[in-house]
């Protein structure tokens, strides 16, 4: 995905809804789409290398891996009432994902979330 195709953050949510049709229920999955749509538009407007998506699962685990290719780990951003809807992404992850972080490569990053389908 290039930086400046916006576009492909909405075929990667629909491939990733492709995968997850007949693995896990709904709204896990409805979950999983939101929050891999946050990290991959981060990816793409903050850095001008484009992103690789990965994801896996376990029996009842999903993985969802956004790996850019620009060093430096996301800085933490409390937005206010004056920003729009700017400066969520991340908070949306902190607080639907059932683990997350940011692992630094030798070249770039990846941010990741896990979400545990069998809680719902």
């Amino acid at each position: 995905m290039a930086r400046t195709d916006l576009a492909s953050v909405g075929e990667v949510r629909c491939a990733l809804r492709e995968f997850l049709r007949y693995r896990w229920k709904e709204e896990p999955a409805q979950v999983a789409e939101l929050l891999l749509s946050e990290l991959v538009t981060n990816a793409l407007i903050h850095t001008p290398h484009g992103a690789v998506v990965t994801v896996s699962m376990a029996p009842a685990r999903l993985r969802v891996e956004v790996r850019d290719f620009v060093s430096g780990l996301p800085l933490s951003y409390v937005p206010d009432a004056d920003d729009g809807t700017h400066g969520r992404g991340l908070l949306l992850v902190r607080s639907l994902a059932d683990a997350w972080g940011v692992g630094a490569h030798a070249l770039g990053k990846v941010v990741w979330f896990e979400l545990d389908g069998a809680r719902s």
